[in-house]
């Protein structure tokens, strides 16, 4: 048993829709199938609940009419026999009477969290119809019969497995479709994974399944060795481990969710990457074994701080780095990279809601400098400490750029530099010809 997850773009048109099911259905092997909301139908959503919290009720009116509407023209071309088309009008209508008889109700987060699970919802419902017409079972599962979170914002996996309805996969052909991104928490409220949680959903359940293998379809054929919307040739990566992968979500590769590497990791279920566009492109598979050394891939990611500490106290005092990082747990920011030296700390993070407050806190240690404005540019691949060449091969490749931090020993799948934004475009293309020998065409 095999679970398929496929973002909005993958079911964002009818057209779309139609290439999902097609894929789903061209082998018995049973599956679990994880759908996002229809492209735009969540910032829609977000929006929405932005409009009735500042109680702007004549916008939200506009909005959910509009939204309506675009639902209604998807239904006429999404289904084809009156009966059906009756069937696919009935869920836009359900749904959009909870959405409209929203507007006139007291905002709370609560009511944010449940306006954003129709999304899912819907998109499942239609597609459940979708396979109906061309004459294919699909079995409908709510998400929040089965997906929680504990009173820490964690997945409890043995709940997913405990309380997932379907226990017998040994049936060919069965298709079991499912919403990504919703679920309940420890309160049994209407909650949700936070944005990309769809690929997080699809790595949950198959962990909690002991799934054959997770795979998440997305609009590109895999993992790229680069960021192809900033690199004009980057290639395809065959084969990666579950921490290369991880390293390379998390420091900026867009087609795959920091947080679902983590399940399939811990139970190994391998995890396919593949392209709705190209089916029979091979995409990257993720497993626990350890690939070829050397350098695999890079990432960059944005929209980072730098700040350095700099203090003559901190010579020889033990205990001087324990009190810096209490501050920052004190506002549970994260931090990314860091470097030392004798009188002086650095370090990034990617989150500055409370850097003022960061800042005012860290001043009695002594000089506080900030930059912003950072990007870390983050080259992944499986490194020996020993073998020589590899950080020579990277920095003679960053000659021009100016270099703000390094970070190497902490990972041996992980090289990071922090540079400036306004370079990060030059440094991709700059290690894009000099370590993965790509000219730019």
């Amino acid at each position: 048993m095999k679970i398929l997850k496929f973002g909005g773009t993958s079911v964002g048109s009818p057209e779309r829709m139609n290439q999902v099911a097609s894929i789903i259905s061209s082998d018995d092997e049973p599956k679990v199938v994880v759908l996002s909301a229809v492209s735009g139908t969540t910032n829609s959503l977000v929006q929405l609940g932005e409009y009735l919290k500042s109680g702007d009720k004549n916008s939200a009116r506009t909005l959910v009419d509009e939204l309506k509407a675009k639902y209604d023209a998807f239904v006429d071309e999404l289904l084809q026999s009156d009966e059906l088309k009756a069937k696919g009008k009935s869920i836009i209508d359900e749904h959009f009477t909870l959405l409209s008889s929203a507007i006139n109700l007291s905002f709370n987060e609560g009511l944010s969290k449940e306006l954003l699970a129709q999304g899912e919802l819907i998109s499942t419902k239609l597609f459940v119809e979708l396979l109906n017409q061309k004459g294919l079972s699909g079995q409908w599962l709510n998400a929040l019969d089965f997906m929680r979170i504990n009173e820490d914002d964690e997945p409890d996996i043995p709940h997913i497995a405990q309380n997932f309805p379907i226990k017998d996969f040994t049936i060919p052909g069965g298709l079991y479709i499912t919403q990504g991104f919703i679920c309940k928490n420890e309160k049994g409220e209407v909650d949700n994974l936070k944005r990309g949680g769809s690929d997080y959903s699809a790595s949950l359940i198959g962990a909690a399944l002991e799934a054959s293998e997770v795979q998440i379809w997305t609009d590109i054929d895999g993992m790229h060795n680069n960021d192809p919307r900033v690199v004009k040739k980057t290639v395809s990566i065959s084969e990666l481990s579950f921490n290369e992968a991880a390293e390379l979500a998390y420091f900026g590769a867009k087609i795959l969710h920091p947080a679902s590497i983590l399940p399939a990791q811990k139970y190994d279920v391998p995890v396919r990457l593949l392209n709705t566009m190209q089916p029979e492109a091979r995409g990257t598979i993720i497993t626990s074994k350890e690939q070829d050394t050397g350098i695999k891939a890079v990432a960059a990611k944005d929209g980072i701080t730098a700040i350095k500490i700099k203090s003559t106290r901190m010579l020889l005092a033990y205990g001087f780095l324990r009190k810096i990082f209490e501050v920052f747990e004190k506002y549970k920011t994260p931090v990314d990279m860091i470097t030392t030296s004798e009188v002086a700390v650095s370090l990034t993070i990617d989150d500055d809601t409370n850097l003022s407050k960061i800042k005012e806190e860290l001043e009695p240690f002594g000089t506080i400098e900030i930059d912003t404005n950072q990007s870390i540019i983050c080259l992944v691949g499986d490194f020996v400490s020993d073998r020589p060449g590899i950080v020579k091969q990277v920095f003679d490749s960053l000659t021009e750029i100016p270099v703000r931090m390094i970070s190497y020993g902490g990972s041996r799948h992980n090289i990071s530099v922090l540079i400036n934004s306004q370079y990060k475009v030059n440094a991709l293309q700059c290690l894009n010809r000099d370590v993965f020998q790509l000219e730019e065409v």
